[in-house]
C-alpha cells in the first residue's frame, strides 16, 4: 500500500499538524516531511494520539516522519498549558463556551502572542471538538474587527453555526464600534448569562 505524502516543509505552525491530521483520516500509512523540531514534536504527538507508530528519519532536505496505523495504542492528549479549562461541578450539562479576553495568547512578546492567537483560531477550524459560543471581551474584540488576521478563520467558525459575541463596551473603548467584521455586538448582561449557563468554559 502506497503511503500518503504530506510535504509540510516551510509551513508555519499549525499547518504541519493540520495537513497530517487530514491525511490520517483515511490512510494506514502517511509520510510527513517537516523542517523544524517543533513540527517533528507536534506531528509525532498527533500521530501517537491517533494510534499510529512513528519512525523519524533525518534527511538532507528535512525530517521524514513515517506514520503507520496500528503501531501504537492511542494516547490521551493533555491540555496545553496556556489554555485554562473550567467546568462547573455538579451543574447540568450546558454549552461549551470559549472566552477570549485578549488579542494575544500567552505572556511573552506581543508579536509572538498575536501570531499564536492567529494560529489557534486557524487550528480551531480543523479540530473535531468546537465551542458552541465564542465571547470576545477587552482587547479580545480586536480579533473580530476589520483588518484582523483572525477574521476569516473566525468567520468560518461563525458560518459553521458557532455563536460569536463581541463586548459592545470594549469595542467602544477601542474606537472600533463601526469596525466589527464578524459576530454580533453584545452586552454585559448577555455575556454574564452565557458564561453562567455554560457547561464548560475555556479561557484564553
Amino acid at each position: 500500500m502506497n503511503a500518503k505524502v504530506v510535504d509540510a516543509r516551510g509551513l508555519a505552525c499549525p499547518q504541519p499538524v493540520v495537513l497530517t491530521l487530514k491525511a490520517l483520516v483515511d490512510a494506514d500509512q502517511v509520510v510527513t516531511l517537516v523542517d523544524n523540531p517543533a513540527a517533528v514534536e507536534n506531528v509525532t504527538r498527533l500521530a501517537r494520539s491517533k494510534g499510529f507508530s512513528v519512525q523519524v528519519t533525518q534527511r538532507a532536505d528535512g525530517v521524514e516522519l513515517a506514520l503507520t496505523r496500528g503501531g501504537a495504542a492511542p494516547q490521551a492528549q493533555s491540555v496545553t498549558e496556556h489554555v485554562v479549562v473550567c467546568s462547573t461541578a455538579g451543574a447540568a450539562p450546558g454549552p461549551l463556551v470559549l472566552f477570549v479576553a485578549s488579542d494575544s495568547l500567552g505572556r511573552g512578546p506581543a508579536e509572538l502572542g498575536e501570531r499564536l492567537m492567529a494560529a489557534w483560531f486557524h487550528a480551531l477550524g480543523e479540530v473535531a471538538t468546537r465551542p458552541d459560543r465564542i465571547i470576545f471581551m477587552n482587547s479580545g474584540v480586536k480579533l473580530v474587527v476589520e483588518g484582523a488576521r483572525t477574521v476569516e478563520d473566525i468567520r468560518g467558525l461563525a458560518d459553521s453555526g458557532i455563536e460569536v459575541l463581541a463586548c459592545g463596551t470594549c469595542l467602544g473603548y477601542f474606537g472600533l464600534s463601526d469596525k466589527l467584521a464578524v459576530g454580533q455586538v453584545s452586552n454585559m448582561y448577555d455575556i454574564a448569562t452565557a458564561l453562567l449557563e455554560a457547561g464548560r468554559i475555556v479561557e484564553l
